[in-house]
């Protein structure tokens, strides 16, 4: 209980609510209460939050947190929400970054205000109701609602191709969430009647339908990740997007499909997910390779940091599969990291955007003539992007890599490619982009970042060292849970 409310429900619901407020009372003409007001929510819920880590016992494997309400009395359907080692974490970096991207678009959004920030404040409710699902019907609910605020955000404050890039992010991740709800139906029938997250992970289930199950689930979160060949609706909303949405896509929207496999594939289908590792083995080491190539050719700077995220949790999925303890929670700290380096590559990004409106990369050059704070801080990102050690960008990658060297060594030695790859395409970028004599006249009028990019840089800055130089308090929250995840594998291996 925090303030005489369940914990969890006051970090699902405060963010939504104080949301809808901003959308009821904020119009063109008051844009600084709703600024403030969205701010204040923001931050609020990012205190409410902290206590989920403070009260957290990492010894524990189970849920914790646990409220349980009777929501649809005939079908066995609850309000049940929970969190463990997984899913804490991801609810955490849900609220750290909410605020980061209220104070982006503090002075860049000028029209429908209110309505911007309404959206970001619902989806951030909305976010961590999917995190913290334990009923099935719940999580599905919740995981649905998340495509309404990206798809506003996307279509009305994007780019020129915005309605495009809109429909087909929406499309792509509806149609692969069919197949989730017709998996979900059949794990109802099978448990005699349960919507329970938790008990579909007892179900005794033949191979075969293991095997459909899990492939249900792949599709609907492999496209959510996503993974190859499934993962080109990303950078066009990415291009699309305005700076405060590819930000909040790429640190957590992502993050949806990775929480996915770990709280229903790899538990409810565990021999399946066995029996089919290498083949996602083999799609996450294709783009982890061959998405870093094509990042390598691209021009436009959001176009490249998005491939680079395909690439990067390329690393996730490959992690997860490989089922073994430094895997798994390398993956976890790879989706924490990324969350942190994407946020704030996009932000950079959206610095030089606002002031050039060009995110092409043949438009710039000699930036840091103009802008050396801004350059240093830009390749702190680039750096830890391209997987430097002592930045987060090192840490989960190195330990994927030898959760990969326990398995195979040419699992390790092609994730280990990433490390080249990933400092060939961010460096170049980075080197025409910032080094040389300035390159016009444009580049020659640019001013250097004020006080309100600077707080949002060195908060990012802090994140992506902390968690480089010190991973522990990360991955001591997970370990137990990580640890019971391959237990309950191991024991239901065929």
């Amino acid at each position: 209980m925090l303030f005489g409310f369940p914990l969890l429900s006051l970090v699902i619901w405060l963010p939504i609510i104080v949301g809808l407020i901003v959308l009821a009372i904020g119009n063109d003409r008051n844009t600084l209460l709703s600024r403030w007001l969205s701010l204040v929510g923001a931050i609020f819920g990012l205190i409410v939050a902290l206590p989920l880590y403070t009260r957290f016992d990492p010894a524990l494997s189970t849920m914790q947190f646990v409220e349980q309400y009777v929501w649809f009395e005939r079908l066995n359907v609850y309000y049940h929400v929970g969190v463990d080692g997984i899913s804490m974490p991801l609810i955490l970096l849900n609220c750290f970054i909410t605020p980061l991207v209220v104070i982006a678009g503090w002075e860049v959004i000028r029209e429908r205000v209110s309505q911007y920030l309404g959206a970001f404040l619902i989806m951030s409710g909305i976010v961590n109701g999917v995190f913290a699902s334990l009923d099935a019907v719940l999580f599905y609910t919740f995981w649905e609602a998340s495509l309404i605020p990206m798809f506003i955000i996307i279509g009305v404050w994007g780019g020129p191709n915005r309605v495009y890039a809109a429909i087909k992010f929406f499309l792509y991740t509806l149609l692969g969430s069919l197949l989730m709800l017709i998996a979900l139906i059949y794990l109802y029938h099978v448990s005699d009647g349960s919507f329970s997250i938790l008990d579909y992970h007892q179900l005794p289930i033949a191979m075969t339908p293991q095997i459909l199950i899990f492939i249900a689930f792949l599709l609907a979160f492999a496209v959510k990740v996503p993974m190859w060949p499934v993962h080109t609706w990303l950078p066009d909303a990415h291009v699309e997007a305005p700076t405060g949405g590819s930000v909040v896509l790429a640190a957590i929207l992502l993050k949806l499909g990775g929480y996915g496999f770990l709280r229903f594939s790899l538990p409810i289908a565990p021999d399946a997910s066995l029996y089919l590792a290498d083949l996602i083995v083999l799609l996450s080491l294709i783009a982890v390779v061959y998405i870093g190539l094509v990042a390598l050719m691209q021009q436009d700077m959001k176009k490249l940091i998005a491939y680079s995220s395909v690439s990067h949790m390329g690393f996730v999925t490959l992690g997860f599969f490989m089922l073994n303890g430094l895997g798994v929670e390398g993956a976890m700290v790879q989706m924490i990291s990324h969350g942190f380096i994407s946020g704030a590559m996009f932000l950079c990004v959206g610095v030089l955007y606002d002031r050039l409106h060009s995110r092409q990369i043949a438009d710039y050059g000699g930036v840091i003539n103009k802008m050396p704070i801004f350059a240093a801080f830009f390749m702190l990102f680039a750096m830890a992007n391209a997987g430097l050690p002592g930045t987060s960008g090192f840490v989960g990658e190195f330990m994927v890599i030898m959760g990969a060297i326990e398995v195979n060594f040419w699992y390790a030695f092609f994730a280990a490619m990433t490390l080249i790859l990933g400092a060939a395409y961010t460096l170049w970028m980075y080197k025409r982009v910032i080094f040389g004599a300035v390159a016009n006249s444009n580049v020659e009028g640019l001013e250097d970042i004020s006080k309100r990019e600077f707080i949002l840089l060195v908060i990012l800055a802090i994140a992506v060292l902390w968690l480089g130089i010190y991973p522990f308090p990360l991955t001591e929250i997970m370990h137990a849970t990580v640890d019971n995840l391959l237990e309950h594998m191991t024991h239901s291996k065929l």
